[in-house]
């Protein structure tokens, strides 16, 4: 079982950057598909962004392609998620999520995904 630990978010200004990470403990990183998903106050959790679990293929979210970008660093346990050109509908809580790897990597649904972090806040002001 791998445990998922988010860090990064904070209150950044539309047009800035930010750069979320995930770490990974307690199981073998390489044997996950990795996501990125967001909720909104009042709102579902959505599906951001899928890395597979060799770091060979991604998918966005029509909402976040060509402003975020996720990679993942398997000799660190490590996913990122960096984001640039925010906009404040992009603020909300940012939650990683990993896949088995025998799975199909391209999963958007949050039932898709076996195991989930805890979130970190990401406020974009205008």
């Amino acid at each position: 079982q791998v445990q998922l630990v988010e860090s990064g978010g904070g209150l950044v200004q539309a047009g800035r950057s930010l750069r979320l990470s995930c770490a990974a403990s307690g199981g073998t990183f390489s044997s996950y598909h990795m996501g990125w998903f967001r909720q909104a106050p009042g709102k579902e959790r959505e599906f951001v962004a899928v890395i597979n679990w060799s770091g060979g293929s991604t998918y966005y979210a029509d909402s976040v392609k060509g402003r975020f970008t996720i990679s993942r660093d398997n000799a660190k346990n490590t996913v990122y998620l960096q984001m640039n050109s925010l906009k404040p509908e992009d603020t909300a809580v940012y939650y990683c999520a990993a896949r088995y790897s025998y799975k199909e990597t391209i999963a958007v649904d949050i039932y898709e995904y076996d195991y989930w972090g805890q979130g970190t806040q990401v406020t974009v002001s205008s």
